[in-house]
């Protein structure tokens, strides 16, 4: 146990029995009364923010989190099995925790994953992949006076907008936090 003064931005604490990122910490000492501490919270596995206030000597619970660069591996249900790159050592993690991003997973990438006691937390895609288009609509000749985008399918199976230059086989950067297209790779 630690106390209330020792905590920072960033840190996963223990709160009601739920894991917690603190994502703001103020020391707070109003007037005429006893200083505290107002922290803004946000639950790890339903990403609800919660605030509190703590007393200056009130004890917090801060957990030992361990953050490491595992190899995706595949898929095995409602888990995907990846791979410590230094032991080798393979863990399911539940997709759940990668959100939207796991659309654009693909085999061999690395993913960021962080434990706390043996049990996965939160996952981490690359913030940009690299993927080849598999299938797309080809360019009409004219079409080119404004930005116009059209659909095309990576080799994950997501459907993108692109701009009309890109062809089937070209390789595209994508921003795997929005599935925005972002530049075409040589």
């Amino acid at each position: 146990m630690a106390k209330a003064s020792e905590v920072k931005n960033g840190n996963i604490l223990r709160f009601n029995g739920e894991l917690v990122q603190v994502e703001e910490f103020l020391h707070r000492t109003p007037g005429n009364l006893r200083a505290f501490y107002q922290a803004r919270m946000r639950n790890v596995k339903t990403g609800k923010l919660v605030e509190y206030r703590f007393r200056v000597d009130e004890d917090v619970e801060i957990c030992r989190v361990e953050t490491n660069d595992y190899q995706y591996l595949y898929e095995d249900g409602e888990a995907l099995v990846v791979m410590d790159n230094t032991t080798y050592e393979q863990f399911n993690i539940p997709k759940v925790l990668f959100g939207k991003s796991l659309r654009f997973l693909k085999e061999g990438m690395n993913v960021i994953i962080a434990f706390e006691s043996d049990e996965p937390i939160m996952a981490q895609t690359p913030s940009h992949v690299e993927l080849e288009i598999t299938y797309s609509e080809p360019a009409v000749k004219g079409d080119t006076s404004t930005n116009a985008l059209k659909y095309a399918t990576v080799e994950t199976g997501v459907e993108i907008k692109v701009p009309m230059f890109i062809n089937q086989g070209d390789k595209v950067k994508i921003d795997t936090r929005t599935g925005d297209y972002v530049e075409r790779v040589k």
